[in-house]
């Protein structure tokens, strides 16, 4: 049972935001859950034109010389789930459970990004033997698809100077700055026409088992993209059999590392024997290559019924398709100059889907140097622009630059050697935090962000360390307690 993990509110809190579906931009029962609690505990709540929630609360016992302290997380969550797995995340409760040192759930997300976040920031307000000083609890939403929460925050809504972000997932890391990041969607016609009179045989070929994972924390992790992968498939391996394409379609989310992909094709059955051969060849190829990350890929052939593929792509269009998406730029683009093992830019195919005689391409670029993330971006316009593709460039943010100075920093490191006897590690996260945009509302304001250790967010085997969070929260009450010593 979560609820009798310590924290215990923690714990409990995090137990009951399970039970709540709370997918970006499906956020009104988390929404109801965190005023229904505000006016339970008689702590002050306020909700913004956007949809973000503030809570605040006065200083406990012999605390009120403190300056003011914001506690931040955001309330959506990522819904991902194996396939197989029976689960609505617009109705159904998360089934998190205890393993071992871990809490994960089943078939699906965790939520532990950035639940636990929330979770533990409720749990100050609530638990009576937290000290602190003027607490406000900043809960912002749909993070995960956009950061719509953070882009509508407006100026002095917040009082606090100081702020801690919760959505950072390795304990012992300490993060003062983060990777910018924007949406590109490149799109193309597709036409279709007839299928061959000698096409009598009608196959799905799935590509499963990757571990898939965060598109800024995981991307330097070497594993494979599903969507790419299968286009290799056809671009590489598939050329001497006469297949035509009827469907192709990959991942879910822009900021995931897509895990499966899917092309439907058409094709003389007297190929099928060579096609198997083919498939086995490939795989044997790929646990090879990536025997060390990916150890459970896995393609499969399964019959489509005849009259579901009613027509298939013309061959030139199949072609342009194929070759645009075999050739199309993901993954680390370059490692940081300035902070060993960091990436600084970097990119994700992360959707690839027909929808209305549209093949349509979504990708997330991700960069410490906006000028950096601008030439990827200038190669994605030149990429579909091979192919006389449209494309659109959406949700563009900056990042949030580091501050070595910083009296929150400094306080934060002092208390963590003084708990664990160790120093931690000041680093710079390439995964996009709100930090970078509550910088334009609030310049002056001092950040860092902490958090538990979350492992493969974003994906069904998500899970957080629970005793990370229990050293999270030996942190996050010790800076709380000597808020004092801030400059």
């Amino acid at each position: 049972m979560l609820s009798t993990l310590k924290p215990k509110f923690v714990w409990q809190i995090f137990n009951d935001i399970c039970k709540i579906p709370h997918p970006s931009h499906h956020e009104q029962m988390i929404t109801k859950y965190i005023v229904d609690f505000a006016n339970s505990h008689s702590i002050d709540c306020k909700i913004d034109k956007v949809g973000n929630i503030l809570l605040s609360k006065s200083a406990t016992k012999e605390m009120d010389d403190c300056p003011s302290i914001a506690l931040q997380a955001h309330m959506d969550m990522v819904p991902q789930k194996n396939e197989g797995t029976e689960h609505d995340f617009l109705f159904d409760p998360i089934q998190a459970y205890v393993d071992g040192e871990w809490v994960t759930a089943k078939g699906t997300t965790l939520g532990a990004d950035n639940g636990i976040g929330l979770a533990s920031a409720l749990a100050i307000l609530v638990d009576p033997a937290v000290e602190h000083g003027p607490i406000e609890v900043l809960v912002t939403v749909s993070e995960e698809t956009g950061m719509f929460g953070a882009f509508g925050l407006q100026p002095n809504w917040l009082t606090s100077k100081y702020l801690i972000n919760t959505d950072s997932e390795d304990e012992g890391e300490i993060f003062t700055g983060c990777a910018g990041g924007v949406d590109f969607s490149s799109s193309f016609p597709v036409t279709y026409t007839v299928m061959p009179e000698k096409h009598d045989c009608y196959l799905k070929i799935s590509l499963k088992g990757l571990k898939g994972g965060h598109s800024g924390c995981d991307i330097h992790l070497g594993r494979g993209n599903a969507i790419k992968l299968m286009t290799r498939l056809l671009a590489e391996y598939l050329q001497d059999i006469s297949f035509r394409l009827a469907n192709i379609n990959g991942g879910s989310l822009r900021n995931a590392i897509p895990r499966e992909a899917f092309a439907e094709i058409s094709l003389n059955k007297e190929d099928l024997p060579k096609l198997k051969s083919i498939i086995n060849q490939y795989k044997d190829i790929l646990n090879n290559e990536l025997k060390h990350v990916e150890p459970n890929i896995d393609i499969t052939l399964s019959e489509v019924e005849p009259n579901k593929i009613k027509r298939v792509l013309t061959a030139e269009n199949q072609n342009k398709i194929i070759n645009w998406l075999h050739t199309a730029p993901n993954g680390v683009v370059r490692m940081s100059d300035q902070i060993h093992g960091v990436v600084e830019t970097s990119l994700n195919l992360g959707i690839v889907n027909i929808k209305e005689n549209q093949i349509i391409a979504n990708f997330l670029i991700r960069s410490q140097i906006d000028s950096a993330k601008d030439a990827v971006v200038s190669s994605l316009i030149s990429h579909s622009q091979l192919i006389n593709a449209n494309y659109e460039i959406s949700g563009g943010y900056s990042g949030w630059e580091p501050n070595l100075a910083s009296s929150l920093l400094e306080l934060a490191k002092d208390k963590y050697y003084e708990i664990f006897s160790e120093h931690p590690k000041i680093m710079v996260i390439h995964a996009g935090l709100e930090c970078g945009i509550f910088k334009k509302a609030y310049p002056e304001m001092d950040m860092i962000s902490i958090g538990p250790t979350i492992v493969s967010p974003h994906s069904p085997d998500e899970k957080v360390n629970i005793t990370s969070v229990y050293r999270y929260w030996e942190l996050l009450i010790a800076i709380l307690k000597s808020a004092k010593h801030l400059k």
